[in-house]
């Protein structure tokens, strides 16, 4: 290509003629084609801005030194934080699976919850359970009730208000301990 810059024939003459050397040279170093040609690349990237504007007296050996020292940190960061590479045995890897300990805190947790909504009062368990389980919205639920859509606001919202002290408190604590105090209640 006649219109082609000189730096760029000059770097692309540079990969061509150091692509194989370098790479078996790092492969030699590394002991792993595959993390020898990730290198060779950075080692390009690197030197590229030098040579294209050719800042370099020994283009080759600035590739050469480059990629050296980018293999040597990568030795480095491996005697740091060894990682084996290759597959992965299913023995040797953690599950994703919950262990036996978050197993039985869930169910614990399922129980309180089932709990707490048995004692709910009827219409707040009814709309909490439409609206949660079935995922209805207040309108759907409203209609299906046949009761008003502030109605089934008002339950619902208490319904939360209730669970959530219900599971904040004590387990053995009833809904009628935690309910607002009556008229006679409050003023004896």
């Amino acid at each position: 290509m006649p219109d082609e810059p000189d730096n760029r024939r000059d770097f692309a003459a540079l990969y061509r003629a150091t692509v194989e050397p370098l790479r078996r040279y790092l492969a030699r170093l590394l002991g792993d084609v595959g993390e020898a040609e990730d290198v060779a690349h950075d080692a390009y990237l690197r030197v590229h801005p030098t040579i294209s504007e050719h800042r370099a007296e020994k283009p080759e050996a600035l590739l050469y030194t480059t990629a050296r020292r980018l293999a040597l940190n990568r030795l480095k960061r491996r005697r740091i934080a060894p990682f084996v590479s290759g597959a992965w045995e299913p023995e040797t890897t953690a599950s994703p699976a919950p262990g036996v300990v978050e197993q039985v805190m869930a169910r614990q947790e399922l129980q309180q919850l089932e709990q707490a909504i048995g004692q709910l009062p009827e219409g707040c368990r009814t709309v909490l359970l439409l609206r949660k389980v079935e995922l209805l919205s207040h309108q759907e639920i409203a209609d299906r009730l046949g009761i008003a859509i502030s109605t089934v606001e008002k339950q619902h919202a208490r319904a939360l208000r209730l669970l959530r002290a219900l599971l904040t408190t004590e387990p053995t604590q009833t809904i009628t301990s935690i309910a607002p105090p009556t008229a006679k209640e409050a003023h004896p």
